[in-house]
């Protein structure tokens, strides 16, 4: 459980940093395609010279296994990526990720209705507990101008993303994290690339590179091979709870790069978000211990 945590606080934090990442990348004058096709033809690049140095045979990949990976990467991850962007073109970096926040107890409820996860009164609990602290962290959100249409895409995002968790768990249980990593990464860079706009390769800036280069390493590779080596280790439910820290990122990222105002009650709610993450996995280390003693 412990691996599981530290596995999934660093996909957080990676995470959290993509919405602050996507609106530099709409205040330097990008698209929200050229973006992610930057996003994940980096992180493939990147991904390939990694396996080729650490081990070739992590390519190798069975032709059911290449069909799941294309399956999440040019129609699930697609999907809830293209929403996600939508969504920061229109609304704040603390509304969209309110919203998208609603994943750890969609998550959770697909778990216990189709992988049949027991979900007793500490998780209940601590969704509690997460959920609430995300309210906190952003409660002024809706207090500004929300676009409806920005909304409805935050909305698609959560919903896509519960489902694309679920599915990682299920479609890639028998498949090495940084194997399945790259194929859904250049699968997703396929689906961008055709979907937008090719020839946005041909005119580099500074800026364009950076941006891409960033959002390819940090948001991809960092954020997506520790997620999926943590629902290896601890399942798609615990690893939302205990990833629900991202939230708290991106209010101090969004504070010091994008100028929000945080306020006391927000902190209150990042504590909260802390709180939740603590519970579950105290709980496992008091038993293990019981278990020791015994």
């Amino acid at each position: 459980m412990i691996q599981g945590l530290i596995y999934s606080i660093i996909s957080a934090f990676a995470f959290g940093s993509m919405a602050i990442l996507v609106k530099l990348g709409y205040n330097a004058g990008m698209s929200g395609g050229d973006m992610m096709q930057y996003r994940f033809t980096y992180a493939v690049l990147v991904l390939l010279v990694i396996l080729v140095i650490k081990d070739r045979s992590l390519l190798r990949i069975s032709r059911a296994g290449l069909g799941k990976c294309a399956f999440l990467g040019m129609g699930v991850y697609w999907l809830q990526t293209t929403c996600f962007v939508s969504a920061l073109a229109t609304i704040p970096a603390s509304t969209t990720s309110l919203v998208l926040y609603g994943h750890p107890v969609a998550v959770t409820l697909l778990s216990a209705l189709f992988l049949k996860m027991k979900i007793d009164r500490v998780v209940v609990f601590s969704l509690i507990l997460t959920m609430t602290g995300c309210c906190l962290v952003f409660y002024d959100a809706f207090l500004r101008e929300v676009n409806t249409i920005g909304l409805m895409y935050a909305i698609g995002a959560m919903a896509t993303f519960s489902c694309y968790l679920v599915l990682v768990q299920v479609l890639l249980k028998n498949m090495k994290p940084l194997t399945a990593t790259f194929y859904v990464m250049l699968f997703a860079a396929i689906s961008f690339t055709i979907s937008g706009d090719p020839s946005a390769w041909l005119h580099p800036s500074l800026d364009r590179i950076v941006i891409g280069l960033s959002l390819g390493v940090v948001p991809g590779v960092i954020a997506v091979t520790f997620l999926y080596i943590a629902i290896e280790k601890i399942g798609s439910a615990y690893a939302c709870i205990f990833s629900s820290v991202e939230p708290v990122v991106t209010l101090a990222a969004a504070a010091i790069f994008l100028k929000e105002n945080v306020v006391l009650l927000q902190i209150g709610g990042a504590v909260l978000i802390i709180a939740g993450i603590v519970i579950p996995n105290a709980r496992v280390l008091m038993m293990k211990r019981k278990l020791l003693n015994i």
